[in-house]
Parts: C-alpha cells; sequence; structure tokens
C-alpha cells in the first residue's frame, strides 16, 4: 500500500493517482475520500510498474472516469476528452455506487 492507495506505486504514480482523485472530485462531486475509494476499488488488482506506466499514455481523467460512471448505453466509457465524449449526456449515464463503507478501498478519513 502506498500512502492512501491499496496498490504499490512510486512517487510519480502516486502523482499520477492523486490527479486521477481529483478528476472524480472536481468533475463528479464526490469527497476525496469516496473518490480514493472507488480508484483503490476500480483499480486494486492491478499491477503499477514505475512511472511513467503505461497507464500514462492517457490523461487521468481516461482511468478515473470509468471508476464513477457505467457506459450506459454507449460502446465505451467517457474517456475525458471533449471531442470523444460530446456525444455522451453525463446526466444520463449511470453512477456506479462508491465502495461498501466498510471495506479496505476506504482509506481517508470520512
Amino acid at each position: 500500500m502506498t500512502e492512501e492507495f491499496v496498490l504499490e506505486l512510486d512517487e510519480g504514480m502516486l502523482e499520477y493517482f492523486r490527479a486521477m482523485a481529483d478528476v472524480l472530485v472536481y468533475r463528479c462531486g464526490v469527497s476525496r475520500p469516496e473518490a480514493v475509494a472507488r480508484i483503490n476499488h476500480q483499480y486494486a488488482d492491478l499491477k503499477v510498474g514505475p512511472y511513467p506506466d503505461l497507464l500514462c499514455h492517457e490523461p487521468p481523467d481516461f482511468w478515473a472516469l470509468p471508476a464513477y460512471y457505467d457506459r450506459g448505453v454507449h460502446a465505451l466509457p467517457p474517456t475525458g476528452d471533449p471531442d470523444a465524449d460530446a456525444p455522451i449526456d453525463f446526466s444520463r449515464l449511470p453512477i456506479h455506487p462508491p465502495p461498501p463503507r466498510d471495506s479496505r478501498f476506504w482509506t481517508l478519513p470520512r
């Protein structure tokens, strides 16, 4: 475990994962503890290499938004790219429930 995330991350990837949490806080309106819990839940079993891991070929939005939104009727979940996401009505996308409060994914005080 690295800081608030349940994965082993080097300093560069820790910053990247914190940027993913920022996306959920600022774009989706969730608290920082919930954002971290959602990312932990989504990516807990992922093997992350040192910065720049393969994840870094996309901006943090690309990996963060699927931890909040389901794809709904769209072939792909939102990516954070304004052009790619233009046809998506975000108000109609299903939202994944947060992880259970008693799970190991909640690492920050609520």
